[in-house]
């Protein structure tokens, strides 16, 4: 495992804060158009089934800007890499409030997209250089903590302020979070020399990795579960538990709660046994989500359940670590990914969950979707494991 080093950090806690400021911004702005979806139909004049491809706009943006900015910015200084990714991802989303049209909104959130995984990437590595490699977890958590803040705070405020005043407001003040946040990276976060060695070729050799990929896989298939829950919470609990409608802000903030418990015990129990922790969050993951399907029927317990699935996040912090023990020479390609990996988890939950539902199944199978998308990340971490073993490589710790 290979772990870059950075200048001393007098003040951890703030580089900390600053990193986890951007990580609020990124989630508002990813989180907050789906409470303003019609409002963005009606203002650009389209029917709001087709303000999901500005939403799908954005996670292909994730996608594509991961790898590329890893590979073309390999000899660029962490600290001005995050100022950089701070200063489009303001550019996109102050210029999405201004978007003349629909056609130019969807384009405008794949650029405000681009910068999404390269930020976290890097923040997690900033942050996991400064401190013990046995509190790495931790300080990679702390660093989310602003992702999962986004969930229980951000996007619900945004919603309001975009419903009350117009929802360019909401992508300005996005915007405007951005920009602070790149300025406190500039003040904060120490600045440390690019690897002389370092190169696009370098950091695309993350992707031949086997490790790499199979923690990818984990991503992309384990975490997709919680997303298959999330994206039908509201119709599972309105249709089928028989929950009003005016219970939906709880909704999202029992399930922001449950995000940052997971994020915090998880990234904790990663820093004790790593490899343990793995398919213990799976294992985990699994029996509450496989559970929601007979919870959903009672607003109370489909309430509880909510928070639990959130607590899924815990993999968040796990996988990262992961990443960071695996990559070697290739870690800003192989940190980035996961977050590419985690939004097309995203895309595969929300889908296989539709597919089900309109299959004619009760809305709470979404869970059970769930429940088989964690134990397909479970059968990826087994066969990872059975492969390391046979070559010899594995450190089981």
């Amino acid at each position: 495992m290979t772990q870059a080093t950075t200048a001393p950090v007098t003040h951890p806690r703030r580089a900390e804060f600053a990193l986890a400021l951007g990580g609020f911004g990124i989630g508002t702005g990813e989180f907050v158009i789906m409470g303003l979806v019609s409002r963005v139909a009606n203002d650009l004049q389209v029917p709001v089934p087709d303000v999901g491809y500005a939403i799908s706009s954005y996670a292909l943006g994730v996608v594509v800007g991961a790898p590329l900015i890893s590979a073309l910015a390999a000899r660029l200084p962490r600290r001005a890499l995050l100022i950089a990714l701070m200063l489009v991802f303001a550019i996109g989303n102050i210029a999405s409030a201004f978007a003349p049209g629909f056609g130019s909104f969807v384009l405008l959130r794949f650029l405000a997209g681009l910068p999404h995984g390269a930020y976290f990437g890097v923040a997690a590595l900033v942050a996991a250089a400064a401190v013990p490699i046995d509190e790495r977890a931790r300080a990679v958590s702390r660093v989310m903590l602003g992702l999962t803040s986004a969930i229980l705070v951000g996007a619900p405020l945004g919603t309001w302020a975009g419903n009350l005043l117009g929802w360019q407001v909401a992508f300005a003040g996005v915007g405007g979070i951005a920009l602070l946040t790149a300025l406190l990276i500039r003040l904060w976060v120490p600045a440390a020399p690019a690897d002389p060695h370092a190169s696009p070729r370098r950091e695309l050799g993350a992707l031949v990795k086997q490790r790499v990929l199979f923690t990818l896989g984990i991503a992309g298939i384990g975490f997709g579960g919680m997303f298959a829950v999330f994206s039908y919470v509201m119709p599972t609990l309105t249709e089928q538990a028989g929950m009003t409608e005016a219970l939906g802000p709880l909704v999202l903030v029992v399930f922001g709660v449950g995000t940052i418990l997971g994020n915090l015990v998880g990234a904790r129990a990663a820093d004790r046994n790593l490899m343990r922790a793995i398919p213990g969050i799976l294992l985990w993951c699994l029996a509450v989500q496989g559970l929601f399907y007979v919870a959903a029927n009672s607003v109370a317990w489909g309430l509880l359940f909510v928070g639990l699935v959130g607590t899924s996040m815990a993999l968040g912090p796990t996988l990262q670590t992961r990443l960071m023990d695996v990559a070697e020479d290739a870690q800003t390609m192989a940190a980035s990914l996961n977050h590419a990996a985690f939004n097309g988890a995203n895309a595969l939950g929300a889908w296989l969950a539709g597919v089900t539902v309109k299959q004619g199944f009760a809305w709470s199978s979404t869970g059970l979707v769930g429940a088989a998308l964690a134990a397909g990340g479970l059968l990826i971490f087994a066969l990872g494991l059975w492969a390391e073993r046979r070559q010899g490589g594995l450190e089981y710790n």
